[in-house]
């Protein structure tokens, strides 16, 4: 007799438990032991279940149940929503994303996932050759950089001379000094059309698209006299220095301004100085050859050469 008295109250015990206790699968209305109205939500992807009092919005709901929500933050159903029993809440927190652009770093509170994403709502519009990383279709996680690269694709034009050829002919009949220019010679003109390159305002690649002449250049003609009349002539050593690196020479006696030819006795090659400079004051030596000149008729090695020197008088 007692055992069937314990198991009756039991069953009533049981069943009043289940009157008291909300189910979170159910979506139907629920009431409590005293007697107040409530209502049960899932947070989608979080294992979450909790509940409210019907008539709340999706987040007054969320702050009662202690869930702290952004502006930013990403809900479905939005925020002014009013929950219904059984509703299942998709809540995407915003993540503080630093994005670099412009020369400028600056962290902006996200919601979306991906770069294209993040970056459109960041209001920052992007050319369709700037490079994005990462990639703009990746997800981005919290504290992340997002870099971008703005990248400008133009085509200049540059013009540049061509420089003119000159010809020289030779009249034996002509004095060394004479130069008659029988045809003047002009420059050309060459435009070169380039695709340029730019990343963040810096020149990174230059790509030649067409080069063209607009203007061909005109050849210069040139007559060159080379008659050369010598007058008195010295034999003698000829050493070298550095001075002025052009075609002259130091002598001890002859007027400066004056033009001497000095050749190689050895091997016969010459050169025409002028006379700028006194010396060499050693003894057999006539001439001091800059060094320029003296290369042209030996050695810079041999030092001292035995050489004729002829005054020019033409």
């Amino acid at each position: 007799m007692k055992t069937i008295l314990s198991f009756c109250l039991l069953i009533v015990g049981y069943g009043l438990y289940q009157m008291m206790t909300p189910s979170f699968n159910d979506s139907r209305e629920l009431f409590f032991s005293d007697g107040k109205k409530m209502a049960s939500a899932t947070l989608s992807g979080m294992d979450v279940s909790f509940t409210f009092e019907p008539g709340l919005s999706v987040a007054e709901a969320l702050r009662q149940a202690d869930f702290t929500v952004s502006g930013a933050d990403i809900l479905f159903p939005p925020h002014d929503v009013q929950l219904a029993p059984g509703t299942n809440i998709t809540w995407q927190p915003a993540r503080s994303i630093h994005i670099i652009v412009d020369g400028l770093e600056e962290s902006v509170s996200a919601s979306a996932a991906t770069s294209a994403e993040i970056i459109t709502e960041a209001g920052i519009v992007l050319d369709e050759d700037d490079i994005v990383v990462p990639d703009q279709e990746m997800t981005v996680p919290d504290g992340a950089k997002i870099t971008i690269t703005r990248v400008e694709i133009r085509e200049e034009t540059k013009e540049v001379k061509v420089p003119f050829i000159t010809t020289v002919e030779e009249d034996n009949d002509l004095s060394w000094r004479k130069k008659i220019v029988t045809q003047k010679g002009e420059n050309g003109l060459k435009r070169t059309t380039y695709k340029v390159s730019y990343h963040n305002g810096k020149e990174v690649n230059r790509k030649t698209l067409s080069t063209e002449v607009t203007k061909e250049p005109v050849m210069e003609a040139v007559t060159q006299g080379t008659l050369v009349k010598t007058g008195k002539a010295h034999r003698g050593a000829a050493s070298w220095y550095a001075w002025t690196g052009t075609m002259a020479a130091a002598n001890p006696w002859l007027p400066k301004g004056s033009y001497v030819k000095v050749t190689n006795v050895d091997n016969g090659k010459s050169v025409i100085v002028i006379i700028n400079d006194r010396g060499p004051f050693v003894p057999g030596r006539i001439i001091d050859l800059d060094k320029v000149a003296f290369e042209k008729i030996a050695s810079i090695g041999a030092g001292v050469i035995n050489v004729k020197m002829e005054e020019i008088v033409n």
